[in-house]
C-alpha cells in the first residue's frame, strides 16, 4: 500500500491526498513505508542531478557554518562566482549579458523580466510602449506580473483583472508576430518548449522571425527558461536548439540543485539605466544556494555531461515513437531532450491520464502531466538507460494496447 497521506496542513492547491516521500538517491526515491520509486519528473525538472548528492550537501553545509544570509546589501564570493559563470556561458551561446538578478522562483525570474523590459521602454521610449506580448499555451508563473502574461483563464479567471497591457500571439505563427509587432510593446515573452502547455517546441522559423521583429521594434525578447535551461533538453540553453538570441533569459528549476534560486539575466543596455532600488530581494542570490549552483552549473556545463543528456534524449524519443506507434491512445510525441511526452487521445484526457499515471505510481515510477492531454517525462539527467527503459516499460503496460 503507498504512503498517501491526508488532512494536510497545507493550503488546498494542490491534491486532498499526497504521496508522502522521505529519502531519495541517484533518480529513485522511497516513501513514508519504505516502497521504491523511479522518478521520471525530478520534482517538475528541478533535480536535475538527481537525490542525494554528498558534493551538493557538503557545499551547502561548508558555506551555512561559514555564511549562511547577509541579504542584498552586501556581495559574497559565492554569489559573485556564480553571476559571473552564467555571463561567461552565455556570451556566444544565446547572447551577451551584462548583469544577473538573482531571485528565488521561476515566477520571480520572469517578474524581474517583465519588469526590466517594461523599465527600459519607459526609460528609452518614455509612457506609451508598456504592452506585453505573450504566446498561446505559454506558462510563465503564479505572480501578477507573470500571471498576467500567461493567456490560460485556468490560472487567471480568479484573480481577474490581470495587469493591463498584455496581449496574445498564435505560438508559432510568425506572419501574425510580424503583423501584431510594434514599439507600443515593451517585450515578447516566449518558452522554447512550452513546458505547462502541451510540451510544443519552438520553430526555428518563428525563433528568426521573433529575433528579426524584436531587434526592428527595440522590444525586448524574453526567453523564459525556467524549464528548458541548464541542460534539460541536451543543450546548456534551450534557445540553443532554434538559434533564438533573446535580449533577457530567465531561469529557475534546476539552477539550485534542488534549492530555491532564480536568475534573470539583462543586457548593458538594461543594466545601465537601472538606479538602487528599481528592484530587489531579500533572499535571491543568497551564499548557500549559490554556492551549490555554481557545482550545479559546472557538472552541467561539461561537454560529456551534455553528450550524455543529448544521447539519452535521443533513446527517450525512440522509444516514444515505438509506444506512438503501437497503442493507439498515445498519439504524438512532443518536446525534446530531457523534457518530453506524448499526447493521449481519449474522451476525456485529463481522466485518462490520471489513472495512467496511478498506474504507474503503483508500479514504482512517477511522472508528470503537461496541459490536459500531455504525459510529461523530464527524469534527473543523471538516469541512465536500463532506468529509462525499465520507467518507459511501466508506462507502455498502463497504455490500452
Amino acid at each position: 500500500m503507498s504512503a498517501i497521506v491526508g488532512n494536510l496542513p497545507f493550503a488546498r492547491n494542490y491534491s486532498s491526498e499526497m504521496l508522502k516521500l522521505e529519502r531519495g538517491r541517484g533518480v529513485t526515491l522511497r516513501d513514508a513505508d519504505g516502497k521504491k520509486y523511479l522518478d521520471l519528473g525530478a520534482g517538475i525538472a528541478v533535480n536535475a542531478l538527481g537525490y542525494g548528492r554528498r558534493d551538493l550537501a557538503r557545499i551547502a553545509a561548508r558555506q551555512m557554518r561559514k555564511l549562511i544570509h547577509v541579504s542584498n546589501l552586501y556581495a559574497t564570493s559565492a554569489g559573485i562566482e556564480l553571476g559571473t559563470l552564467l555571463i561567461e556561458l552565455t556570451r556566444g551561446r544565446v547572447g551577451d549579458f551584462a548583469a544577473v538578478q538573482f531571485g528565488n522562483s521561476g515566477a520571480e525570474a520572469n517578474e524581474a523580466a517583465l519588469k526590466y523590459a517594461r523599465l527600459y521602454a519607459h526609460r528609452t521610449r518614455g509612457p506609451g510602449h508598456h504592452k506585453i506580448l505573450s504566446m498561446s499555451n505559454g506558462f510563465h508563473g503564479r505572480t501578477m506580473g507573470a500571471l498576467s502574461a500567461t493567456p490560460n483563464r485556468k490560472y487567471t479567471e480568479p484573480f481577474e483583472p490581470l495587469i493591463p497591457g498584455t496581449e496574445v500571439c498564435d505560438f508559432n505563427d510568425p506572419d501574425q508576430l510580424r503583423a501584431r509587432l510594434s514599439d507600443e510593446y515593451a517585450a515578447v515573452i516566449v518558452e522554447v518548449i512550452q513546458g505547462e502547455g502541451g510540451l510544443r517546441p519552438m520553430s526555428s522559423e518563428f525563433a528568426a522571425a521573433l529575433n528579426e521583429s524584436c531587434r526592428k521594434h527595440d522590444v525586448m525578447l524574453i526567453a523564459d527558461e525556467v524549464q528548458t535551461g541548464i541542460g534539460r533538453t541536451g543543450k546548456l540553453f534551450g534557445c540553443e536548439l532554434v538559434g533564438l538570441k533573446p535580449d533577457i533569459i530567465s531561469f529557475s528549476k534546476p539552477l539550485g540543485g534542488g534549492l530555491p534560486l532564480s536568475a534573470t539575466m539583462i543586457p548593458a543596455k538594461i543594466n545601465d539605466l537601472l538606479h538602487p532600488g528599481d528592484h530587489g530581494t531579500t533572499f535571491g542570490g543568497g551564499p548557500v544556494t549559490t554556492a551549490v549552483s555554481t557545482r550545479v552549473v559546472r557538472t552541467i556545463a561539461d561537454p560529456d555531461f551534455l553528450a550524455r543528456v543529448t544521447a539519452r534524449g535521443s533513446e527517450l524519443a525512440q522509444r516514444i515513437d515505438d509506444i506512438v506507434a503501437r497503442r493507439p491512445e498515445a498519439v504524438e510525441r512532443r518536446g525534446a531532450g530531457m523534457l518530453q511526452g506524448i499526447a493521449v487521445a481519449a474522451e476525456d484526457p485529463a481522466a485518462r491520464i490520471a489513472e495512467i499515471l496511478d498506474a504507474c505510481r503503483e508500479a514504482g515510477v512517477l511522472l508528470l502531466r503537461s496541459a490536459s492531454d500531455v504525459i510529461r517525462i523530464a527524469p534527473p539527467l543523471i538516469i541512465g538507460s536500463r532506468d529509462l527503459n525499465r520507467g518507459l516499460d511501466i508506462l507502455e503496460s498502463a497504455f490500452r494496447a
